[in-house]
């Protein structure tokens, strides 16, 4: 599978760049980079469906017995050529012990291949077991022989198609992780937030109850206040004018009472005259 080159920036300073940046705040590329593999991951498993298809279509139908004893010398196959990439990798990288340890691990996996192909040889007459018997591989969708020997399943299992298509399922399953952990944390944030809005409006809710009641209770303060202002203003206005009536009165009895004397003056000065003009008659 050729794509061609990228058609992407590669530079480590910029790489740097994101990796400090993605720290301060979540940038989502990530999202970008999944919907990408796995549009690449879905494309390639179509094909192996596909692959499958036609194998079935073609191939020599056997029975389930039959069958299950060639997908265990399949597996056998697989187990061998990945030991057998993984000890000439080991090997490259100079870690001799451990790539003959790999390599002793791939004389037994060999006999039991040896065994699980002459109980696959012994269930078929000999004819069909001389035809190729063909699977696909489930990582990269290659085709893989029943009968493929070592070499043909090292260079498939330690080759490039293979390795990156292990490598872009890997990074998959890591970008599917990272991206449903930032998406919880995202959410858990976004539930924060709204519970903190509605918090603080409940407070604002309840501050302006407050404020309002405060405000009521100082409005029934200022008319109570009035109202006791207005009483007194009356009470005062009403001593006011009873004051004033008793003055009046006052008044009016010291003018009768000076009326009274002067009257009773004048007529005991009359009642003198006469009695004097009596006298000198």
């Amino acid at each position: 599978m050729d794509l061609g080159e990228c058609t992407k920036i590669h530079d480590l300073a910029l790489r740097a760049d994101y990796e400090i940046a993605s720290k301060e705040r979540d940038l989502f590329f990530e999202l970008d980079a999944m919907d990408h593999l796995e549009s690449f991951i879905a494309e390639c498993d179509r094909r192996t469906e596909l692959a499958k298809k036609r194998l079935a279509e073609t191939q020599e139908e056997i029975s389930a017995e039959v069958s299950a004893k060639a997908e265990k010398v399949h597996e056998l196959n697989e187990d061998i050529g990945k030991l057998l990439a993984k000890a000439e990798q080991l090997g490259a990288e100079g870690n001799v012990d451990e790539s003959q340890k790999i390599l002793m691990e791939v004389e037994k996996v060999r006999a039991k291949k040896k065994e699980a192909e002459e109980e696959y040889r012994n269930s078929m007459p000999a004819s069909s077991f001389q035809q190729q018997k063909l699977r696909v591989c489930e990582v990269c969708s290659a085709y893989l022989g029943l009968h493929d020997n070592d070499r043909r399943l090292a260079d498939h299992f330690g080759g490039k198609l293979h390795l990156g298509f292990i490598q872009i399922r890997e990074k998959l399953d890591q970008l599917r992780k990272m991206v449903a952990e930032k998406q919880e944390k995202r959410n858990q944030d976004r539930l924060r937030r709204r519970e903190e809005r509605e918090r603080e409006e409940r407070m604002g809710r309840r501050s302006g109850s407050k404020n309002r009641d405060r405000r009521r209770s100082r409005s029934r303060d200022r008319r109570r206040r009035r109202s006791r202002s207005a009483s007194r203003e009356k009470r005062k206005s009403r001593s006011r004018s009873r004051e004033r009536d008793r003055h009046r009165r006052h008044r009016s009895r010291s003018r009768s009472h000076s009326r009274g004397h002067r009257r009773g003056s004048r007529d005991r000065s009359s009642k003198h005259k006469k009695e004097v003009w009596t006298i000198r008659k």
